[in-house]
């Protein structure tokens, strides 16, 4: 009998097949999103080193009421001036095999509005 695999395994599945395309260096950094049911969170990592350079969270946002995509927004802007403020102005989009939609979609625009080429 088939089993079909879980939404999380599909999820861990396109996130694994991104990533042998999506290489963050000191020059273009990546930026990654996660997301939970309750939070979201975005960091900075370069790859080459190993380190993450800037991360956020809706937790360092004020006044965030769970994961909309208002908070997301928010936690994008927020990221995108803590990583101009390191001289960060170019990243690479790693939507951690979430579709580009909602709040993933509404983080990268914060993180444009701050001035971060995506």
């Amino acid at each position: 009998m088939l089993t079909h695999a879980s939404r999380s395994d599909r999820r861990r599945h396109r996130h694994s097949r991104l990533r042998t395309r999506i290489r963050g260096t000191a020059n273009r950094p990546r930026l990654v999103v996660f997301r939970s049911l309750k939070h979201i969170s975005a960091q900075v990592v370069d790859d080459v080193a190993g380190v993450t350079l800037v991360a956020v969270s809706d937790h360092d946002v004020k006044h965030a009421k769970g994961a909309t995509v208002d908070v997301a927004r928010q936690v994008g802007q927020l990221l995108g001036q803590q990583a101009k403020e390191k001289g960060i102005e170019a990243m690479v989009f790693d939507r951690g095999g979430h579709a580009f939609h909602g709040q993933v979609r509404a983080l990268a625009e914060g993180a444009r509005a701050a001035g971060i080429a995506i």
